[in-house]
């Protein structure tokens, strides 16, 4: 099979796969993995996490984060379809001067002294927190993982079709690392820059449901593009959206959601 086949019959097999659909987007997504895998994964993972990074002693961090993460994590709760299953909810503050934020299946999150030293306000954390929930929410990860298993197995296929064809080894060498190249570029990335755009979106929902201004989030992410000066990828080489793409878009997701935050913000005066 040539490669060009088969990376046309890859980008249709995850574009078209109806295993799961996100409910915000209506994406449809291949899931070759369960959601009590998921579970387990991100329990243990986070778990070891807290052994291995030290934990923050700082009072008004750790009050912040339970304080935004509690609220987003009703807000989840109440917008249908996107419940985590038997969620466990924990928010804990890392002591790190990265800029960043995780969460995990099972309710588990993430936050780094780094970003709370960068952020504003409540409503910038929220939308820190919101996005990181909707990732999983949305499943991402467990997608990621079987977009990695099909990309495997159809490079197993490709490679042992070319041995029984006795293709050279140096002709085969040279075909794998086309496809590896193809698919990354042409499929893995892409797809990886529409989860974080859908990350942004169902993001700013749920932030808006715990009554946080959607409208912090183009703010937050021109500080954060201003932080990140160091030399950035060409966007087909990029894991994220360019930040003057993605800032527009919240730009024009916020305005959607202000009445979905003011009905929402009553709930916690």
């Amino acid at each position: 099979m040539k490669p060009s086949l088969l990376l046309s019959g890859l980008a249709a097999a995850l574009l078209f796969s109806g295993c799961q659909v996100v409910p915000e987007t209506g994406r449809k997504q291949l899931m070759l993995v369960s959601p009590a895998e998921e579970a387990r994964t991100g329990l243990a993972a986070f778990s070891d996490i807290k052994k291995s990074e030290k934990i923050s002693a700082n009072p008004a961090y750790r009050a912040q984060v339970e304080r935004v993460g509690k609220r987003i994590a009703d807000s989840v709760m109440r917008t249908p379809g996107h419940q985590i299953a038997n969620a466990q909810w924990e928010f804990v503050v890392f002591e790190s001067e990265q800029i960043n934020a995780f969460a995990l299946p099972g309710g588990k999150v993430g936050v780094y002294t780094g970003l709370l030293k960068l952020v504003a306000s409540d409503d910038e954390l929220a939308i820190v927190v919101g996005h990181e929930i909707a990732h999983v929410t949305s499943r991402h990860g467990a997608e990621r993982t079987s977009q990695n298993i099909a990309v495997a197995g159809l490079g197993l296929v490709l490679a042992v079709g070319m041995e029984q064809q006795q293709v050279t080894p140096a002709k085969r060498n040279q075909i794998l690392l086309a496809y590896g190249l193809g698919t990354t570029v042409g499929v893995l990335l892409p797809f990886s820059r529409t989860h974080e755009s859908e990350a942004d979106r169902i993001g700013l929902q749920f932030a808006a449901g715990a009554g946080y201004d959607p409208r912090a989030a183009a703010a937050f992410w021109r500080k954060m593009s201003a932080a990140n000066k160091g030399p950035k990828p060409p966007p087909f080489l990029s894991t994220h959206p360019a930040d003057t793409d993605r800032i527009a878009a919240l730009e024009a997701l916020a305005p959607q959601y202000l009445s979905l935050y003011q009905s929402s913000r009553l709930r916690y005066e």
